[in-house]
């Protein structure tokens, strides 16, 4: 009974654990951006041979000082046409922050890219989040949809510790994400906007014919004069979270449980 009971326990230990998130879950950033379900969902597919490539970020103040070892994110499909995600680009960045925040022409953005790595398929899990009436924003090609979908799903990244980033607790990073898709069909993925607002807009990059990165702020998109009115700031649907310990607990707990028989 004692051998069964330590066999279940080392399983505990060693077998990977596919953390979805949920409202009340921990978390280690400033608070959980959560999905806007009647927002827009930001094009963020990268497509071979197609220009442009897109890239988007946002920004986040870490809570808790130790690895980033789960990212969790919000999107959707373009006109609910679901397709298959081969790999997903994660970036973390400094930050540069607003040189002048009282002009409403700067904006922060991200610096120096300080960790990037590639997820494929297998190495990410994807699940339904739930329903609403949401528009699609492409800012690349300054086209949108409202209403375009209403599927939402949640992506969710376990990162292994040795090769996560050591965020520090203070500091303010950026976060950006690009996916691509598994073959030339299929639909475009975007990243869901938040309906919660923290520091500055979340940027979408280009890459200049020189191959620099210029980030730009990202707003909502905009009907044409006369009916133009201010653009509305745009964050992002993501949260960093703790590194999963249920499990871990409950093993240590059987552990003691066991030596004390």
């Amino acid at each position: 009974m004692r051998l069964a009971a330590s066999v279940l326990v080392l399983g505990l230990l060693v077998a990977p654990t596919w953390a979805d998130w949920d409202p009340g879950d921990g978390h280690k950033m400033h608070f959980p951006q959560m999905p806007d379900p009647n927002g827009w969902d930001v094009n963020m597919t990268y497509q071979p041979d197609v220009e442009p490539f897109r890239i988007l970020a946002d920004d986040w103040m870490c809570s808790e000082t130790g690895p980033v070892t789960d990212i969790h994110f919000w999107g959707s499909w373009e006109d609910d046409f679901v397709g298959i995600i081969e790999w997903i680009d994660v970036g973390i960045w400094s930050d540069i922050p607003d040189p002048d925040p009282l002009n409403p022409e700067t904006y922060s953005m991200p610096g120096t890219q300080l960790w990037a790595h590639t997820f494929h398929i297998g190495e990410f899990c994807i699940r339904d989040w739930g329903q609403g009436e949401q528009g699609w924003y492409d800012p690349w090609l300054q086209t949108w949809n409202h209403p375009d979908h209403t599927g939402i799903v949640q992506v969710n990244i376990d990162i292994p510790r040795d090769i996560a980033f050591p965020q520090e607790e203070g500091t303010i990073y950026w976060l950006s994400l690009s996916v691509r898709m598994a073959g030339r069909t299929g639909g475009q993925f975007g990243w869901k906007t938040s309906q919660d607002h923290w520091n500055d807009d979340a940027t979408w990059g280009v890459i200049e014919p020189t191959g620099q990165l210029v980030w730009n702020e990202l707003l909502e998109p905009q009907a044409p004069p006369p009916c133009r009115v201010p653009a509305e700031s745009l964050d992002m649907a993501f949260v960093i979270t703790p590194e999963p310990r249920p499990l871990i607990l409950l093993a240590a707990g059987v552990l003691i449980f066991l030596r004390r028989r």
